[in-house]
């Protein structure tokens, strides 16, 4: 995917930002946009705005979704604080977050929706205990912390800046695309400190490529729509390359699949960890 996502309160996250942005890198998410980064912020989303529009986006969704939008600061300051690698072991970072109370949640879990996994796995081919694990790590299974801030204000901050503007700005208008497709209304597209949505937290632009709708109501919804998330999650992995059947440990060619969720090595050990858990 490119880049799967980030801190929920100051350094409590740990996802740093390099490694959150792996869902979104390297997919192709539309064509370049060029609006001119820094400036005057109103004339740069009016840049975007015409932009959105180009690509199939409606005047009305692009007004309300800019209307009194401004940069937000703690934004910026959360961004410049990233340094892009883990500061624990694998060892230390697991035992923080493969812990008993989310082993038994999980597994409860799977067994309330056996059926759903079981179909999920049979279509992608991605095992349940693996699904299980990124659902429990990314949200503690849609019951933790999704972020708390208005993507469109998150992500339209970070094209202004000019250090990474193209790959925002093509985030941006991923943001407004959901809401023209009326998979999430805007009061409900909130996220973390880069615009990571929903109880795997996706990035817009993964939000718009991988997204499922697996139950069937005509919307991809990965903030409330369990099935939707798994099946989601399941086509992210699919997509980039998941070997049905075969190992996802360190040095598989599934465990490198797996770093279009996540880059650090240390995360994805320990979403290997978590399945391995659920399995004993």
């Amino acid at each position: 995917m490119g880049i799967g996502m980030m801190i929920r309160a100051a350094a409590a996250r740990l996802r740093p930002l390099a490694a959150a942005l792996a869902v979104s890198v390297g997919i192709g998410a539309g064509p370049a946009v060029a609006a001119q980064c820094g400036g005057d912020f109103g004339t740069f989303l009016a840049a975007i705005g015409r932009e959105a529009q180009a690509q199939g986006v409606s005047r009305a969704v692009i007004d309300q979704a800019f209307a009194g939008v401004t940069a937000d600061p703690a934004v910026l300051a959360f961004d410049r604080r990233q340094r892009g690698t883990f500061r624990k072991t694998f060892e230390e970072y697991a035992a923080t977050r493969v812990v008993p109370a989310r082993i038994k949640r999980a597994r409860t879990l799977m067994q309330k929706h056996t059926a759903l996994l079981g179909r999920v796995e049979r279509q992608f081919g991605v095992p349940k205990e693996l699904l299980m694990a990124i659902w429990t790590l990314e949200s503690d299974n849609g019951t933790g912390d999704m972020g708390k801030l208005p993507v469109v204000r998150t992500i339209a901050t970070l094209a202004h800046d000019c250090r990474r503007t193209e790959l925002f700005q093509r985030e941006l208008i991923a943001a407004l695309q959901i809401v023209q497709r009326g998979d999430l209304p805007l009061r409900d597209l909130i996220g973390a400190y880069a615009g990571e949505l929903g109880q795997t937290q996706f990035l817009p632009s993964s939000y718009i490529k991988y997204g499922v709708d697996y139950d069937g109501n005509g919307h991809v919804d990965l903030r409330h729509s369990i099935p939707d998330v798994l099946a989601s999650t399941a086509n992210l992995l699919k997509v980039n390359g998941w070997q049905p059947g075969a190992p996802f440990g360190e040095g598989t060619p599934n465990f490198e699949v797996m770093r279009e969720w996540n880059r650090s090595v240390i995360y994805r050990k320990t979403m290997a960890l978590f399945a391995e858990r659920l399995t004993e």
